[in-house]
């Protein structure tokens, strides 16, 4: 397989399931728990994150360079991102629906962060930091974006203890299933 054909992924989507890739074998998931981080003032920055945001240490940039995130993202010793998954978000990325944040610096590229964005909702799937914070304020752009865009989603598929101090939290995937509805209902409909 060269790539997920946009329809299909799309559609995996729109039902709480996304793909991962896991020894050359493409794998579909959908969480019994659904980790989200909440777009209202529940969204925490933490205080050391708020002097790291004061310094502008880095400049940051949306889409300008969403292979090259990802590149970021699968350069760990294990990795679920395979070319199959690079090559089928990047055509996301094309028509419109896949998203990056990222974090340059006079060094170049130094973190950031990628997902789908689908009517009201952003499906975050990966982040990566080279230097101090660079994803978490990849994070926090994220946010302001997508408060600016009226979502109402912002799904982490799985919760981490990086996540939590975000105010991060978690669903049944019942419970999940009904918000994505909500949130996908005007383009659903």
């Amino acid at each position: 397989m060269e790539m997920i054909p946009p329809h299909i992924l799309l559609g995996a989507y729109t039902e709480g399931v996304f793909p991962m890739a896991e020894e050359g074998e493409l794998l579909w998931f959908s969480p019994m728990e659904r980790g989200l981080i909440p777009l209202d003032e529940r969204f925490h920055i933490p205080r050391g994150l708020r002097k790291a945001l004061r310094k502008n240490a880095f400049e940051v940039r949306f889409n300008t360079a969403f292979r090259e995130v990802m590149d970021g993202c699968s350069e760990r010793k294990e990795t679920w991102i395979d070319p199959v998954i690079k090559d089928s978000y990047v055509e996301l990325h094309k028509l419109g629906f896949g998203h990056s944040v990222e974090c340059w610096d006079d060094e170049g590229l130094q973190g950031g962060l990628y997902g789908v964005k689908l009517g009201n909702v952003f499906f975050g799937e990966s982040m990566f930091s080279r230097k101090t914070d660079a994803s978490k304020i990849a994070l926090v752009h994220l946010v302001e974006w997508l408060r600016d865009e009226d979502a109402e989603l912002l799904d982490t598929q799985w919760m981490t203890e990086h996540l939590l101090q975000f105010g991060g939290y978690e669903v049944p995937r019942d419970v999940y299933l009904e918000l994505l509805a909500d949130a996908l209902e005007p383009i659903l409909d």
